[in-house]
């Protein structure tokens, strides 16, 4: 089917052939994991090549493809899977670099024309099957486990990165692979970072903290973001909690098929505009997960597309004052027909700890 949908896009496009390097489309389209390879998919043919240490695992994962063992530069193989097509034309990822676009011009003779296309399988990716959906729910799960677990560790003189280690052995020990990302555990002043990656600061009295965090399962992610208080915290930070919690809620009863991009992040970013702290919402509402922590579709203010049925987002509004502390609650939802279901079930109401 994944092949099926390539191929009509191609022809739609007039492409005879294509060429996939970027990783993550390549395990969507061939089955195929390993960390070194390229497809060429034509409209009847369809080839992986890779280098010997991963050639018995090509044929077990992607043995509906013709597999090529890799003897020199890969490019010079690539060029000639494409003469042996005898296609007028290849095409190229977004994602291939200019030196590896050089290197594949050089080995590609004339005629061929070379030139890249837009992300034609991340827009096929950005629809879930249901055996993705299963995995990411299962990735949630185990991240869910992994905060109720991480809550019971919290305590002052504790450090960042040590409850960022905590949750990250922990998510491995209830079946995940890896992490999403580096583990965000932000206190105090800290929680204002968005992106404040676990440091060596210690847990004190009367801050908040934020956990951005997630997992791969079987290849697919999670994230998942909640901020709780370590004793009590002053009063502003109680009320841009519960004006980014209310947000979150907003966007979840207004999510569903058929709404525009833009108009999703307005959801939350209306409220909090209208609370007197637009400014400090500076980042977008969310983005699309899967094989990838960040995919399509991308989620902005400024985005022109529309949300779509069995595509896996995340609404994830902040607050951030800097010198003072932020607030950030994300969740994962699948966008259905009629509404969405939340992916990700932790507690969102203030924890006071």
């Amino acid at each position: 089917m994944r092949i099926k949908q390539l191929r009509e896009k191609m022809q739609e496009n007039g492409l005879e052939s294509l060429m996939i390097t970027n990783l993550y489309n390549l395990r969507y389209i061939t089955g195929f994991t390993g960390t070194s390879g390229a497809a060429v998919i034509g409209l009847d043919e369809k080839y992986l090549i890779t280098d010997s240490r991963y050639i018995e695992q090509a044929k077990i994962q992607s043995g509906h493809f013709t597999i090529i063992q890799q003897t020199g530069d890969i490019f010079n193989e690539i060029a000639r899977v494409v003469e042996e097509l005898g296609v007028e034309n290849i095409a190229f990822e977004e994602t291939l670099s200019y030196a590896e676009y050089i290197r594949l011009e050089e080995a590609i003779s004339l005629p061929t024309d070379v030139f890249s296309v837009p992300d034609f399988i991340g827009e096929i990716r950005q629809i879930k099957e249901v055996a993705e959906i299963e995995t990411v729910k299962r990735a949630c799960e185990i991240s869910d486990k992994a905060f109720e677990y991480i809550l019971g560790k919290i305590k002052p003189d504790v450090t960042e990165i040590e409850l960022a280690n905590e949750l990250d052995f922990y998510m491995r020990s209830l079946g995940a692979t890896s992490v999403s990302f580096d583990t965000i555990v932000a206190s105090g002043v800290r929680s204002a970072l968005p992106h404040g990656v676990a440091s060596e600061k210690k847990l004190a009295m009367n801050e908040l903290i934020t956990f951005d965090f997630g997992c791969y399962y079987n290849g697919y992610v999670s994230d998942m973001t909640r901020t709780v208080a370590l004793g009590n915290v002053d009063d502003e930070l109680v009320k841009i909690y519960n004006i980014v919690l209310e947000a979150n809620k907003r966007v979840i009863d207004g999510t569903k098929a058929g709404v525009s991009v833009a108009d999703y992040d307005k959801l939350a970013r209306d409220y909090i505009t209208e609370k007197g702290y637009g400014k400090y919402f500076g980042h977008g509402l969310g983005h699309g997960i899967g094989l990838e922590i960040h995919e399509g579709p991308i989620i902005f203010q400024k985005i022109d597309d529309v949300l779509k049925e069995n595509q896996l987002i995340t609404d994830e509004p902040g607050i951030y004052l800097a010198g003072r502390g932020g607030v950030r609650i994300e969740d994962d939802l699948l966008v259905t027909k009629d509404g969405c279901e939340i992916l990700t079930k932790s507690p969102k109401e203030l924890i006071v700890l």
